[in-house]
């Protein structure tokens, strides 16, 4: 029996809105047989944190876009990170992000960037969100589209600036982290069994 793929999602969020895009990232993951998912917050630099990245056989990275751009705390554990892409410990691990921010535009797609690029120098296989544009893409589009807000990179959340996580973000945002959560364990996965195989055929 296969082991399983671990996903882990790590993420910080300032006031709960990425959190609730984090969990659903995760349930995407975990919607995927054999594949598992493990929530972590980046703000805990500690040595857990950093086994359990090690371990996972892809990261998806989340940050609030703040001032149109990653969150402090989370630009804080990418440059603790240096450690780790010293000793290429995260290269061709699979990865992707996600993001919200209380704007519809909020530059959330300069922080997907930069995320993207973090990954890059890591030496990671970047998965984007892999769906088509919704709501105003079309006059007959829904806020309830997968991808309302159109982007293609990663994940993109809105949480008006007067709402708790609690309500806010919308479920098709939601739905579209979990989708985003699916993509990369299936991605993961097919990786896994390419790279068993490809081990098996170079033994023989």
């Amino acid at each position: 029996m296969s082991e399983p793929i671990t996903v882990a999602i790590a993420f910080h969020s300032g006031h709960g809105h990425t959190a609730r895009q984090a969990r659903a990232v995760a349930a995407g993951v975990s919607s995927v047989p054999g594949a598992q998912a493990d929530l972590r917050d980046v703000t805990v630099l500690d040595d857990e944190l950093w086994a359990a990245l090690g371990r996972a056989d892809a990261i998806v990275f989340g940050s609030p876009t703040y001032m149109g751009s990653q969150s402090s705390a989370f630009q804080t554990f990418a440059e603790a990170s240096s450690s780790v892409w010293a000793t290429l410990g995260w290269r061709d691990k699979v990865a992707a992000g996600f993001t919200n921010s209380a704007g519809l535009n909020g530059d959330k797609l300069n922080t997907l960037t930069s995320i993207a690029l973090f990954a890059a120098q890591h030496g990671m296989h970047w998965v984007n969100l892999g769906l088509p544009p919704g709501w105003l893409y079309t006059s007959t589009g829904s806020v309830d589209d997968l991808n309302r807000l159109g982007g293609f990179l990663g994940a993109m959340a809105q949480s008006p600036s007067d709402l708790g996580p609690e309500e806010a973000p919308l479920t098709s945002d939601l739905m579209t982290a979990e989708n985003l959560g699916r993509r990369v364990a299936l991605t993961a996965t097919q990786l896994a069994h390419g790279r068993r195989a490809f081990t098996g055929v170079a033994a023989g």
